[in-house]
């Protein structure tokens, strides 16, 4: 496939190909979708947005208490809005995060014990209650007890001492919320002494949590974690408990967090075994643990999120080349039969593979499937990742013994890839247009004065994640650069994307230039750190051969990790399978014909819908075309608009993703196609100099903003506002998309996390009522990024007004506006 080898790097093909094992009659019970939660993963309503959180179906997040102050934000009470609104199951709350100190400032038992009862009188009182979890202790092996000491009687004591605890607090929560969900230990690890104590002491004095956790927090865990659950399971068997619920509510390192290849050894190992997990929070909160970029852009960590998302049936048994071995290729699928379609997602090696799908029912499938395979890169915590790409597209005949082999080659080892089965029907499925490709390691590039650096490791698990384990970093001189040399097939444009780091607290600057010839200024957006790892996307134009593109220091200084360039082959689009979208209702599916995406076609009827998740790399309008039989109804940003077969649309869509919701009387569907760069014609732009400011608002002198100035010292009390007067060209939804920025911060002196706050602004349009709207911060006061707010206007002039009584408001750099349903 077209999954091509880094050109830097070394040659996989001299080994023979691993083979991962799937057994579709071997079934583990109904997909559970526990693994995708995240400690402090929702910091604010609306960060991460609802087109976010909506697709992800999250199970279970963990937060801290309403008014805690462990971080700045991330009150569970708060985040329940945006959470339960978008289908959340159940939130954590993290107790002890009431306090201020980390590790917990441990002022006694009794001082805890009134911040117990306040908090779950708040819960006990809220509509939702049901849907909380209390975890009263946090890691309590090494924070108030020492519950690991060698020494057994010394061991024995602090364990006495926390088991008098848990037995008072869990007491006092029962008296307040007699149906509490309570869950613990919570330990760092997995701790079998202890836990047979724990348990042994909670049967018998009638305190047993409702839920198990512990934590797994090393790269060891990806090899030891089966035999902590097997042990476990056996543990409660001997003491006739259970089985309980299992939630590992805090696993992974940074080198795994949104490192696709990483993070489905985590999820495989977790759905497999039936338990819960959610993802450590080892930066700053708002970002589902490293998956979301901004507040609405997916990175490759999120794409593989939403394809476990997309699982239906039963997960069934996959056996990987080395089980239970850390950094090795591992799986998970899933087959449904009502929809006949099989799904296996696998990663975390790089070189040749087969994957083996045994057991392929022909009552189910027929004599033929379509294997349908695409790649979700790492494109790192802050980088942009376009909706996954599709590799290959193949008609693969069952044979005689009821398998398939789908081969992989060049496979990356930080990305995730997936294959779809479908049945193969009748027709050829349209080839996957995979365009040229190379990959280059900025360590292994000519540097001058600069340093390489080695970043997360097996060893160094607490790493940031890096392309190939390092990074270019001290690029801080006047004669600072790297230079690449690279080969390219062809005369034509490239896109070159390049992974960095920023943190020079404002955007700075790279200077480009291919061959020695004259350069160009890349800017790079700050990042939380050096290391944080972002994505920049230029384009270069190259002749066919060898050429050096070298990236030299700017008015700043950046960190380098690896550059990838792309032959550009026209404008980016997309074609979004139908069979494959998010359903309600009893839409059928009908696999007579493979042509298209091969992947068949859903059927629409009254009463049923598909959600697409749609990208735009920009705010701006598209070219979205069903790929329908029949006329369709396409619904988003809270406009609805009818398409005839194959018509092309002009949608305004969102930067990041956008649910875009497809319903028909009666259409059979096989795909949602979208291409376009974003175009802004036919949009009006607004300047902050533009707006009529009042109340201690005025306009701010800065080279960063887009005229020169924005609008600043707005809001903190009802009278500062800032009043634009906008000219719709007609009446209808629109999409105000307010370019913004801030750097609110409260360093509460935590050892790692970044404690970085969010902004809100009242919009209102006219005199109706005012739309709270949430800006997360944006690493500088100088770097301004996006937030698009569904709105309504009339015809003709619409004043616009953004305020906040209360506390400050972002500073505005400038407004755009474009009608969801453009002009053609």
């Amino acid at each position: 496939m077209a999954a091509t080898l880094p050109a830097s790097g070394p040659a996989a093909a001299a080994a023979d190909p691993q083979r991962l094992t799937v057994d579709l009659a071997a079934s583990e019970g109904p997909v559970m979708l526990g693994a995708n939660g995240a400690l402090y993963g929702l910091s604010d309503d609306g960060v991460p947005s609802d087109a976010m959180l909506e697709p992800l179906k999250l199970t279970s997040i963990s937060q801290k208490p309403e008014g805690g102050a462990q971080h700045p934000n991330g009150d569970a009470l708060t985040v329940s809005k945006s959470f339960f609104r978008n289908g959340g199951g159940e939130i954590n709350v993290m107790m002890q995060d009431v306090y201020a100190k980390w590790p917990y400032e441990d002022l006694g038992i009794d001082d805890y014990l009134p911040k117990v009862d306040k908090i779950t009188k708040e819960i006990a009182a809220d509509p939702n209650s049901d849907r909380f979890v209390y975890i009263p202790f946090n890691e309590p092996d090494f924070i108030w007890y020492k519950l690991n000491l060698p020494d057994q009687a010394q061991y024995e004591v602090e364990r006495d001492r926390f088991l008098a605890h848990w037995k008072t607090v869990y007491q006092r929560i029962r008296a307040i919320d007699p149906d509490a969900v309570i869950a613990g230990p919570n330990e760092t690890g997995y701790y079998p002494r202890f836990l047979r104590d724990f348990l042994t002491f909670a049967k018998r004095e009638n305190v047993l949590p409702d839920i198990m956790t512990w934590h797994e927090l090393s790269s060891g865990s990806l090899r030891d974690f089966q035999g902590h659950y097997d042990n476990y399971r056996a543990l409660e068997r001997e003491l006739g408990i259970g089985p309980l619920k299992i939630n590992i509510d805090e696993y992974a390192n940074r080198r795994d967090l949104s490192v696709p290849g990483q993070l489905v050894q985590w999820v495989s190992m977790f759905e497999r075994n039936k338990v819960y997990a959610n993802q450590a929070y080892w930066d700053a909160a708002g970002n589902l643990d490293g998956n979301v970029v901004r507040s609405n852009i997916p990175n490759g960590g999120w794409w593989l999120f939403r394809w476990y998302a997309g699982l239906t049936g039963d997960t069934v048994k996959v056996t990987p080349p080395q089980p239970n071995t850390i950094d090795t290729l591992q799986g998970l699928a899933s087959v449904d039969t009502s929809r006949r379609q099989a799904q296996v997602l696998l990663g975390g090696s790089a070189g040749d593979s087969d994957v083996v799908v045994r057991n392929v029912s022909r009552s189910v499938f027929g004599g033929t499937v379509t294997a349908t395979v695409a790649e979700a890169a790492w494109s790192g915590y802050e980088g942009q990742h376009v909706a996954p790409r599709v590799l290959t597209r193949t008609k693969l005949r069952v044979a005689e013994d009821g398998s398939v082999t789908v081969p992989l080659r060049g496979m990356h080892k930080m990305s995730a890839y997936r294959i779809v089965l479908t049945p193969g029907g009748s027709g050829t499925p349209s080839t996957a247009s995979v365009p040229w490709s190379a990959s280059y390691e900025a360590e292994e590039a000519a540097i001058t004065d600069g340093k390489v650096y080695t970043q997360g490791t097996v060893s160094n698990a607490n790493g940031y994640a890096a392309s190939g384990t390092k990074d270019v970093g001290s690029l801080n001189q006047a004669t600072s650069k790297v230079d690449f040399t690279v080969t390219v097939p062809r005369d034509g444009s490239y896109d070159l994307a390049i992974l960095y780091g920023n943190q020079s607290g404002a955007p700075a600057t790279q200077k480009l230039s291919v061959d020695g010839g004259t350069p160009v200024t890349v800017t790079y957006p700050s990042t939380e750190n050096w290391t944080y790892r972002a994505k920049k996307d230029v384009t270069v134009s190259l002749k066919a051969g060898t050429h050096v593109l070298t990236l030299a220091k700017g008015d700043a200084e950046v960190t380098l990790d690896r550059i990838d360039l792309t032959a550009r082959e026209g404008a980016a689009s997309a074609s979004y399978e139908a069979t494959l979208a998010d359903v309600s209702g009893k839409p059928s599916y009908d696999y007579s014909s493979s042509a298209g995406v091969g992947t068949g076609a859903l059927v629409l009827r009254s009463g049923d819908k598909a959600v697409f998740d749609v990208y735009a790399p920009r705010d701006g309008y598209y070219t979205v075309t069903p790929r329908a039989s029949a006329a369709v109804k396409l619904a988003l940003h809270g406009e609805t608009v009818t398409a005839a077969p194959g018509r092309p649309l002009r949608l305004y869509l969102a930067a990041g993703n956008n649910r875009v919701a497809m319903t028909s009387p009666h259409a059979s569907v096989r795909s949602l196609d979208v291409s376009g760069e974003g175009s802004t014609r036919g949009a009006l732009s607004y300047e902050g100099a533009s707006a009529v400011l009042a109340g201690g608002a005025k306009l701010v002198d800065s080279a960063y903003a887009s005229a020169g100035s924005y609008i600043g010292w707005l809001g903190n009390g009802p009278s500062s506002t800032a009043e634009f007067t906008l000219a719709a060209p007609e009446a209808g939804r629109y999409l105000l998309v307010v370019h913004y920025a801030h750097n609110d911060r409260r360093d509460n002196g935590h050892a790692y996390n970044t404690d970085i706050m969010s902004r809100t602004a009242d919009v209102t349009v006219g005199s109706e009522t005012p739309k709270k709207v949430t800006f997360k911060n944006t690493w500088s006061w100088d770097d301004y990024w996006t937030v698009a707010v569904p709105v309504d206007l009339k015809e003709g002039a619409n004043k616009v007004t953004f305020g906040n009584a209360s506390a400050w408001a972002p500073n505005i750099d400038r407004i755009e506006l474009g009608r969801v349903v453009g002009r053609p």
